[in-house]
């Protein structure tokens, strides 16, 4: 039997053990001009290209670590009938289709998590559903190959994310009954919505980064509320600890829509070098970083500071900015932020996965050192990915990043090894 892997992430770069994927599937396909707004997307996707893409990201991810499929996981959640019953339960509930849950239960394991994913079509089998405009009970997932959003790994914990948008909820709590009820994978979840909190807490996993075991950084936006910041604080106070745990909080734009969450605009390559969106991250404007200091279970300090490179340098953490769109033109750096040119998963200190179109980010990642290496040379064994210290590996993405997100977005770490800092 295989061995339960338990979560344990102390960082953002540190080497790569685990990590949960989902391939976009038949939930993309299931969405019109009409809908894509509601499915918080700005354009509809081509499948066919899509997927061709997203293999780029999966093959990669597999030859240097352990990668499960959602879909998989939640199969095999299913097949457990008490998990089964608590679930669908709780999303018919959730979804106000209560009349659903029978039939839901009737299906195998199986056939209901991919409808519980893709969707389940409407039955026109009364005069109100003959009617309707909707195509289904339950709407499809179709932002779910994002796997980071909907729940964050830290530490030993992983927190379940109460996502901003209700069209994502479903999300949440899949990933929850995973972390739960999984024979692969396993962690202690923390689910906001149980402690009774008001409605403007929301947290996405996009906007939360583990820069050290000690220090969080969160963007503040459309997704993450302040009040969300404040229960993550709650946590960490908690936990009583003697040591010191610091909070960085950077404000984000409300538009356009390719700030929604900090890693759109921030993301760590190596222990001393990160990713930035200049405009944003380190030129003056009007977006606030805010830093808070929590000891022996108390907020001891809360502070404005001149930016996040700032604060993190005062922690020990001295980090190389290198500019997402270069350094010549801001009109340069603004087309390919809005392409997830900041956003990067690293799968090792200085060994990382981007976007190919983001020419003039790869430029300056190699003029600071990185190895430009495509995807498709390591899936055909053209490139010994161990022969290299430091690299970037290019996917391809005309469509992927129509869906609002990068290889950090498409990524679940579950586990990574300690960093020696």
């Amino acid at each position: 039997m295989e061995t339960k892997m338990e979560v344990n992430v102390r960082s953002e770069i540190g080497e790569l053990e685990g990590v949960i994927l989902h391939t976009p599937g038949a939930e993309v396909e299931n969405m019109t001009p009409q809908n894509a707004q509601r499915a918080l997307y700005s354009d509809i996707l081509n499948l066919a290209v899509a997927k061709k893409e997203y293999a780029q990201l999966s093959g990669v991810l597999s030859k240097v670590t352990k990668t499960f499929q959602v879909m998989d996981l939640l199969t095999s959640v299913l097949e457990k009938d008490h998990a089964k019953d608590e679930m669908v339960t709780t999303i018919c509930r959730n979804e106000n289709v209560m009349y659903l849950v029978d039939e839901l239960l009737e299906l195998p394991a199986k056939e209901l998590a991919r409808q519980l994913i893709e969707g389940v079509p409407l039955k026109r089998n009364n005069l109100t559903n003959f009617l309707s405009h909707e195509r289904f009970s339950l709407r499809p997932l179709y932002n779910f190959y994002f796997t980071r959003d909907a729940s964050v790994s830290m530490l030993d914990e992983v927190l379940i994310a109460p996502m901003a948008n209700r069209v994502r909820d479903r999300e949440s709590l899949i990933m929850e009954a995973i972390f739960n009820h999984s024979s692969l994978v396993s962690a202690n979840t923390v689910n906001p919505h149980s402690f009774n909190l008001n409605g403007n807490v929301s947290i996405e996993g996009g906007d939360v980064l583990i820069a050290r075991d000690d220090i969080l950084l969160i963007g503040n936006g459309t997704r993450t509320t302040t009040h969300g910041i404040d229960f993550i604080t709650s946590r960490l106070m908690a936990q009583q600890e003697k040591k010191k745990r610091h909070i960085i909080v950077q404000e984000l734009p409300d538009s356009p829509e390719s700030f929604i969450h900090l890693d759109m605009v921030f993301t760590l390559l190596d222990k001393n070098q990160c990713m930035v969106f200049d405009p944003v991250m380190l030129l003056p404007n009007r977006f606030q970083t805010v830093q808070i200091t929590i000891e022996n279970g108390k907020v001891l300090e809360i502070k404005t500071v001149d930016n996040m490179l700032v604060a993190l340098k005062a922690l020990g953490m001295d980090l190389q900015p290198i500019f997402c769109g270069g350094t010549k033109d801001q009109w340069t750096q603004e087309r390919e932020q809005w392409h997830s040119g900041a956003n990067f998963v690293a799968i090792a200190p200085g060994k990382v996965i981007g976007y190919a179109r983001n020419i003039h980010t790869m430029e300056e990642m190699n003029k600071h050192g990185y190895e430009i290496i495509r995807a498709k040379d390591v899936l055909n064994n053209r490139i010994d990915l161990n022969s290299y210290s430091k690299y970037v590996v290019t996917i391809d993405g005309s469509e992927l990043p129509r869906g609002g997100g990068g290889a950090r977005c498409m990524t679940m770490p579950v586990s990574r090894k300690s960093v020696s800092w």
